[in-house]
């Protein structure tokens, strides 16, 4: 991304030379200078901005070249903090990490079912506990908390096991003003599969791709969207929701309606499984289910969420032209390899004449993903590049 040496774009600006430093690690100015087009003058004013402002630090000179030592620019870890909550179906994360990203605090509490007293409770706890870590000071440089939570909580209650009156609670709560009520912290809300789309593309792989769709395998398989290197959320929040995906067409003649994808490609649909044979589910993405006695279910599962996941990744390249496709979940190595060679494997049945077939490629972070991507948000919101940056409050598209 580019910046502009035109007046009037100061903040923005400054979002440009610390997302590079952010992308790229410690670099001196006049690399700063090249990669956002910025001049070495206009560089030298934003760095000595920031470093007043705390948010980034000078490291050792590079010597040993050609010309005068260079002094590389690095993000200052305790530049800002940030909080990340996610709610999960089955688990609450809750983390703070750093300007750089680093964690500072982490903790995961599994349920079966949850109410959201609960729930909110036990966040209540650990905010607590975070703001007696970080101090008075260190606390006025948190942005924000990001929370993730699935949209449609209390929907798919027979496949998640949560009671009806567990899912009618869920489903009258407004998580978001929920834990705004607990807070002097601006709280953002995002689609949980969205908030991991996030955490891939400020952390991940995602960082070198301008377009691609992203799948995260969990309790229920959801996913994100990225166009021209942002996350697209669409008007509701809702784009990449692949899992509510048909996997075909109206068939008036056979009962029950189309099938959506995560009924086929969910962790929840795999525990199922396991019990209708009578084994005992293991956690999510255990290696131990590629070994007996579980092997030969989880290998049924596999080829089934496989086949699905494919059948979605051929609509989606026929409607948005992707790079490529990352797929990451609350998996154990070992078993995303073997999903990742069994969806590359089902996309050679497809024929992708007129359309390019994109690259499958493994998420980088992993079960974290969500809470992660939660609390980035305000990072991204107070730190990022973007329009909406130097565009005027209150300012129209037509200008």
């Amino acid at each position: 991304m580019s910046g502009s040496n035109q007046n009037g774009m100061r903040e923005f600006n400054e979002r440009v030379v610390l997302h590079a430093i952010r992308l790229h690690g410690s670099l001196p100015k006049a690399e700063l200078a090249r990669l956002t087009s910025l001049s070495t003058q206009t560089v030298s004013v934003i760095i000595n901005r920031l470093l007043d402002e705390g948010y980034v630090v000078k490291r050792d000179s590079l010597r040993g070249r050609v010309g005068q030592p260079s002094q590389p620019i690095a993000l200052n870890p305790e530049g800002a903090f940030s909080i990340g909550v996610q709610i999960g179906r089955r688990n609450l994360d809750v983390a703070l990490i750093d300007f750089t990203g680093a964690p500072r605090y982490r903790k995961s509490i599994v349920y079966r079912a949850a109410s959201p007293d609960a729930v909110f409770g036990e966040i209540g706890e650990h905010l607590e506990r975070i703001e007696d870590q970080l101090g008075q000071e260190k606390m006025a440089r948190v942005s924000g908390i990001g929370l993730a939570a699935p949209l449609a909580f209390g929907g798919w209650r027979e496949l998640v096991g949560l009671s009806p009156q567990d899912a009618d609670a869920w489903t009258r709560t407004n998580m978001r003003e929920r834990l705004q009520g607990m807070t002097h912290l601006p709280v953002a809300f995002a689609k949980d599969t969205a908030a991991a789309c996030v955490a891939e593309l400020v952390a991940g792989r995602g960082r070198h791709l301008k377009n691609y769709l992203y799948v995260f395998v969990d309790t229920l398989l959801g996913g994100g969207l990225v166009i021209g290197g942002q996350p697209h959320a669409g008007v509701y929040g809702n784009a990449g929701a692949i899992g509510s995906m048909a996997l075909g067409v109206v068939d008036s003649s056979r009962p029950g309606g189309v099938q959506q994808l995560l009924t086929a490609a969910s962790l929840a649909t795999l525990d199922d499984m396991l019990a209708e044979v009578g084994l005992d589910s293991l956690p999510p993405g255990d290696a131990r289910l590629l070994q007996a006695p579980w092997a030969p279910v989880t290998r049924r599962w596999l080829d089934n969420a496989a086949s699905a996941i494919a059948f979605s990744i051929n609509t989606s390249s026929c409607l948005l032209d992707l790079d490529a496709v990352i797929v990451d979940g609350a998996l154990q190595a070992p078993v995303l390899d073997a999903l990742i060679e069994a969806v590359r494997a089902a996309l050679g049945q497809y024929s992708w004449q007129g359309i390019m077939r994109p690259e499958i490629i493994p998420g980088a972070i992993g079960r974290d993903a969500k809470v992660i991507g939660a609390a980035y948000l305000p990072l991204h919101a107070h730190f990022a590049p973007g329009r909406e940056s130097f565009l005027k409050p209150g300012r129209g598209q037509g200008g």
